[in-house]
């Protein structure tokens, strides 16, 4: 979990109860986000798929709705399970960037 202030405690129970391990990370850390992953592999793909930029807002959405929904749940795991590794290398890193 993030900052504790933004944790309901009933999920937090839940959790616990489900036995779920949750990594605890500091708040405003991008590095150690998954999702910030997952939109660079987005940014990419849109990169690699197309030809000239979006003619407007519109497309930009549309194009980003049908990659996003191309992204399989094994791409998702394995941003997530490389949150481990990401977590000692920003205490390698003292707690800068990684």
């Amino acid at each position: 979990m993030t900052d504790p202030k933004h944790t309901a405690k009933v999920i937090s129970k839940w959790l616990n109860e489900q036995e779920f391990h949750i990594m605890k990370w500091p708040p405003q850390s991008p590095g150690l986000n998954p999702i910030k992953n997952m939109w660079q592999l987005l940014k990419r793909w849109l990169l690699r798929n197309y030809d000239c930029p979006p003619c407007g807002i519109h497309e930009l959405w549309d194009r980003i709705g049908h990659n996003w929904y191309q992204i399989t749940a094994e791409e998702f795991q394995k941003f997530i399970k490389s949150m481990p590794d990401r977590c000692r290398a920003v205490v390698e890193a003292d707690g800068f960037y990684i």
